[in-house]
């Protein structure tokens, strides 16, 4: 009693809160990442925001235009269909990603002989460096000696045009997203499946539950807030991490089927120097990603739940 009647009054509260050693030394800590966010982060997009309203061709100072770059770009068919790319292939990409990944796990969470073996496998390819499996997957595409006709002429089918077809070029590169884009999802999945209690499964089956009521009232339920970070991180990767894959095995082609906006965004400024269109360009996309994250965390509510039953 005594010493709540001789407590510090409340108003000099914060400020002491601000300045005892744990909150400076947590300041110093951040410190080079804050510094580092501004300099390489921050600093750069308040940057190309200047230059989108500009005309500039890294060869003559910027000129200042206004909304010309945003009027152009509205009027640019490339620039629709480097969206539609982008948007085709990440939204098939993505939760192709995610259910295989959750298979995987699933069955790499059973009690089996070699399991370690079986991890390391699946999880390798998420390590191969992404030009390494690029050409690795170029030979298996290839329509003359690839692995991948060799295998359909083993059963009689006829060889395919992969990524050199543009009608199969985006399946094509959703396939090699698949082969390399499992693995860190896989690893996250399966430390949600060991985190959940087995006394919940145990219940459930004194209740008679089966497998698929077990996985839909128990795993699913227990694992979407894992789900939902494995998604905001695959679509925000997928505008961005694709860039190299596309780069190395098509180029944009065959007859522009996969040049997604990175890579569109890529060509304006460094082959074509048109730095102040690139700039409105990745400013758009910015944006777009911006609003697509934000609509997943409004529709969370409704389908990802946290322990105590609160939906997010």
């Amino acid at each position: 009693m005594a010493a709540t009647a001789t407590a510090a009054p409340g108003v000099g509260r914060r400020s002491r809160r601000f300045l005892n050693q744990e909150a400076v030394e947590g300041y110093v800590c951040i410190l080079p990442w804050l510094l580092g966010f501004c300099a390489f982060v921050a600093g750069p997009m308040i940057a190309a925001l200047a230059i989108s309203f500009t005309h500039w061709s890294l060869l003559a100072p910027p000129e200042w235009i206004g909304l010309e770059n945003y009027e152009r770009l509205v009027k640019d068919p490339m620039f629709y269909t480097a969206m539609w790319n982008t948007v085709y292939i990440s939204f098939i990409a993505v939760p192709c990603q995610l259910i295989l990944a959750l298979l995987i796990a699933m069955a790499l969470n059973q009690q089996l002989a070699g399991l370690t073996i079986y991890r390391t496998i699946f999880y390798l390819p998420s390590q191969m460096p992404i030009v390494a499996s690029s050409l690795l997957w170029m030979w298996v595409f290839n329509p003359d000696y690839g692995l991948a006709n060799a295998m359909l002429y083993l059963v009689g089918l006829p060889g395919l045009g992969w990524i050199f077809d543009p009608n199969l070029s985006k399946p094509s590169i959703i396939l090699i997203t698949l082969w390399g884009g499992v693995g860190t999802p896989l690893i996250i999945f399966l430390a949600g499946l060991q985190s959940v209690p087995d006394s919940l499964y145990e219940a459930a089956d004194i209740d008679g539950a089966g497998p698929v009521q077990r996985f839909r009232n128990i795993t699913l339920p227990l694992l979407s807030p894992i789900i939902f970070f494995n998604l905001i991180i695959g679509i925000i990767a997928s505008f961005q991490a694709y860039f190299t894959l596309v780069f190395v095995t098509t180029q944009g082609g065959p007859a522009n089927s996969t040049t997604i906006m990175i890579l569109y965004i890529f060509y304006k400024a460094f082959r074509d120097f048109e730095m102040s269109y690139a700039s409105a360009l990745a400013w758009v996309l910015f944006l777009f990603v911006l609003a697509l994250t934000a609509t997943n965390f409004l529709l969370a509510r409704w389908w990802v739940h946290y322990e105590g039953g609160d939906a997010a």
